[in-house]
């Protein structure tokens, strides 16, 4: 199995900036897509960014042109940088992998505990 850590949230006036990180530990694994996922109170959880293990980047809309996810493989790490900040994007932010068991091929879908994101206006 694979364990996801995230950090990085916080409260931030709208605006401002935070980088969220996700890091991936474990053993005899590999990690395949990896992504950002927020859900706010009362709605679903949405993809933000994902990033396949080619390096292919897919955001929201709603994120274009301020949020920005990069992943270093070698360290099993992502991250997410966000500015320009809105109140709208207030949610908890969930870090998401897909990833392979080497030993039996088994695939899994991991998340996170999530990290809370509060952007005040």
């Amino acid at each position: 199995q694979v364990q996801l850590v995230e950090s990085g949230g916080g409260l931030v006036q709208a605006g401002g900036s935070l980088r969220l990180s996700c890091a991936a530990s474990g053993s005899a694994f590999s990690i395949n897509t990896m992504g950002w996922y927020r859900q706010a109170p009362g709605k679903q959880r949405e993809l933000v960014a994902a990033i396949t293990s080619g390096g292919s980047i897919n955001y929201a809309d709603s994120v274009k042109g301020r949020f920005t996810s990069s992943r270093d493989s070698a360290k099993n790490t992502m991250y997410l940088q966000m500015n320009s900040l809105k109140p709208e994007d207030t949610a908890v932010y969930y870090c998401n992998a897909a990833s392979t068991d080497w030993a039996t091929g088994q695939e899994f879908d991991n998340w996170g505990q999530g990290t809370q994101v509060t952007v005040s206006s």
